[in-house]
């Protein structure tokens, strides 16, 4: 999952991914990558208008966004 996060952020895709947070709840987000440092990613949440912190392990899944639905936004 990290090497696809990376190839993500490398190519600046903007992604749905579906993450589960410490407590453990899951949810579906759609962001953009930031930078990956150690454990964690940094991404802007187009969901909260804001950046926020990711852990990467706690990433269940990613989707790229279409360039369809890129233009809704």
């Amino acid at each position: 999952m990290r090497n696809q996060l990376i190839k993500a952020m490398q190519r600046q895709w903007l992604l749905d991914i579906i993450y589960m947070a410490k407590d453990g709840k899951i949810s579906k987000r759609r962001v953009k990558i930031i930078k990956i440092a150690g454990d964690t990613m940094q991404v802007y949440c187009f969901n909260k208008c804001a950046k926020r912190t990711f852990i990467v392990d706690n990433t269940l899944a990613i989707m790229p966004v279409s360039r369809r639905e890129r233009e809704v936004i």
